[in-house]
């Protein structure tokens, strides 16, 4: 049966960006608004340490997004679903649940109450992200795929930097406002249901004879090596990203004293950049390979980390505009190269295990980042001692084939 394929520009791909963009809009307001939370819930005093100056401390701070973060575990069975009921059942599934519980933590009466409530919604809206990249991934051919990747990271990335902005620029409507406003995404939900598609990739393989349905995640043992790489650099890369993005805006508004607005602006100006380091991205995927492109952009983001957290509000601005970027040349390279070194058969579970492994290096890079950035106030160290050893997982690149220009169907027949 042949394939029907689609271009990355085609509403059935943009439908799935547009449920990126809910889960981003979800997810990342506990950063966005992490200052304004610690302030609610906490108490603010002149003082020099990190719980004085923000309201909590860094280790419960710490403790809590980890918490969080521990929470999108649950994005593992949850992917892994879509592996046996379909793509498009579980994106609508995950996205809509998902919101209804990040609106609901607008009503946390503390602190714990609101991690509690928000990590119910979390691990909904990592599996949407995840299933959402395997959906575009499995829709386009091979030389649209890292295009699709990179419009549905965008879309992502737009709905995340949306929290950051109305917050910066409303500060007045404090992170339950900016809760409740998920209803927007929210109300989006009967669009995406129309433009989604199923790809025929799963119909393909579902109906195939044999097929086995996977349960839980599990992946059959000739795929596991390939899985096991995977699980590292899933793990190394969110060991940077993970504190990176999770503490910058609690630095910049309650640290550094950037104002509300400076801080939109800075958001502003680092989604346009990451808008062109996307396009550069793909580009360079397509051109340069999948496992070069990825490489260079991990390396850059354990830098330009280093550089935002070095101790002045110029290197903040500058390293987290520059971190962005790095960021976004990463991900269409390895979305695409995630996507393609696995059959269809286990994608949906493999992008689980990658959120599980992900989830994993967050937390431990939540805790470490939090407990050295606690004692004395040393973010510029945190930042060192967490996000360099990372760069070591770089070589696992090379312990898996380039898959530049290649169908799936090409490793897996």
């Amino acid at each position: 049966m042949p394939l029907r394929l689609h271009r990355w520009s085609e509403r059935v791909v943009v439908g799935v960006a547009i449920a990126a963009f809910s889960a981003g809009f979800g997810q990342f307001g506990a950063v966005a608004a992490l200052g304004d939370v610690a302030r609610t819930f906490g108490r603010v005093v002149h003082g020099a340490t990190l719980g004085d100056q923000a309201g909590l401390s860094g280790t419960a701070l710490g403790v809590g997004l980890a918490i969080i973060r521990l929470a999108s575990l649950g994005g593992l069975p949850l992917a892994g679903l879509a592996d046996r009921l379909g793509r498009r059942t579980m994106l609508l599934a995950t996205v809509g649940i998902g919101l209804v519980l990040t609106v609901a933590a607008a009503a946390s009466p503390g602190y714990w109450w609101f991690v509690a409530i928000f990590a119910c919604g979390r691990p909904l809206l990592s599996a949407t992200a995840a299933v959402a990249q395997v959906t575009a991934a499995e829709q386009t051919g091979a030389g649209d795929r890292a295009k699709a990747v990179a419009l549905v990271t965008a879309g992502y990335g737009f709905g995340a930097g949306m929290t950051a902005v109305i917050h910066g620029l409303a500060g007045a409507i404090g992170f339950r406002g900016v809760f409740a406003l998920a209803v927007v995404p929210l109300a989006l939900l009967p669009l995406i249901a129309r433009w989604v598609q199923e790809p025929d990739r799963f119909a393909v393989a579902n109906t195939s004879a044999g097929h086995a349905l996977p349960v839980m995640g599990a992946v059959g043992k000739r795929f596991r090596r390939h899985l096991a790489v995977v699980v590292g650099l899933s793990f190394a890369v969110s060991l940077i990203s993970g504190p990176a993005t999770s503490f910058v805006f609690l630095y910049a508004q309650n640290v550094r004293r950037i104002s509300g607005p400076a801080t939109a602006a800075m958001v502003v100006v680092a989604g346009a950049v990451g808008f062109a380091g996307l396009l550069a991205g793909r580009w360079l995927a397509d051109h340069a390979g999948r496992r070069v492109t990825a490489s260079v952009g991990m390396a850059a983001m354990a830098v330009f980390g280093v550089l935002t957290y070095s101790g002045s509000r110029s290197a903040l601005i500058v390293g987290y505009i520059l971190g962005v970027l790095a960021g976004a040349v990463f991900t269409p390279a390895v979305g695409a190269l995630v996507s393609e070194l696995f059959p269809t058969s286990v994608r949906a579970s493999v992008a689980g295990w990658w959120i599980a492994a992900g989830v994993l290096g967050a937390v431990a890079g939540l805790v470490e980042f939090g407990a050295v950035a606690d004692v004395g106030n040393r973010f510029a160290g945190a930042a060192l001692v967490t996000f360099l050893p990372a760069l070591s997982a770089i070589v696992l690149f090379w312990m898996v084939p380039e898959t530049k220009g290649r169908e799936p169907e090409d490793l897996w027949p």
